[in-house]
């Protein structure tokens, strides 16, 4: 059992994006549902990708804010440019890949590459790396990879 488990608080639409998100990533299912007061879903927990979540249809009180936001780790240019482009539908799309999806939730699509040229150890191929970045909406492998070499 995972120990920590992300909370998601909706606006009568939980069931709405859990299918969109189910329908983003793979190994994605519905574990439980929640039936709350007229046969509106009030609850459910669920896995995208091998991770749990919770999700609640709390009201109107809370809005997601970017001072939380799930990261996606993506090992290719292929992943990064379907996360981007699947969960930006109907949402906007922020600087260094940063977007937020249709629902109000924050997301950084980021590939495993870009972490590891802004760790390496000679700072002034990681500051080119970070400059790249900051210029870019969706996050492009390639031209990260050309900063890194000094291109």
């Amino acid at each position: 059992m995972q120990k920590i488990t992300p909370f998601l608080w909706f606006d009568g639409n939980a069931a709405e994006a859990i299918e969109f998100y189910s329908s983003i990533f793979g190994n994605s299912r519905v574990d439980s549902l929640m039936p709350g007061p007229n046969g509106q879903l009030m609850g459910a927990s669920f896995t995208l990708d091998g991770q749990s979540f919770m999700a609640l249809n709390g009201g109107p009180m809370f809005q997601f804010t970017p001072a939380i936001s799930l990261y996606v780790n993506c090992e290719s240019q292929e992943e990064v440019d379907h996360f981007w482009t699947r969960l930006g539908e109907g949402g906007s799309y922020q600087p260094c890949g940063w977007l937020k999806d249709k629902f109000g939730l924050s997301w950084q699509i980021i590939p495993a590459a870009m972490s590891r040229m802004l760790q390496d150890k000679d700072r002034a191929r990681a500051g080119r790396v970070m400059q790249a970045m900051m210029k870019m909406g969706k996050i492009d492998i390639a031209a990260l990879q050309a900063a890194y070499d000094g291109a």
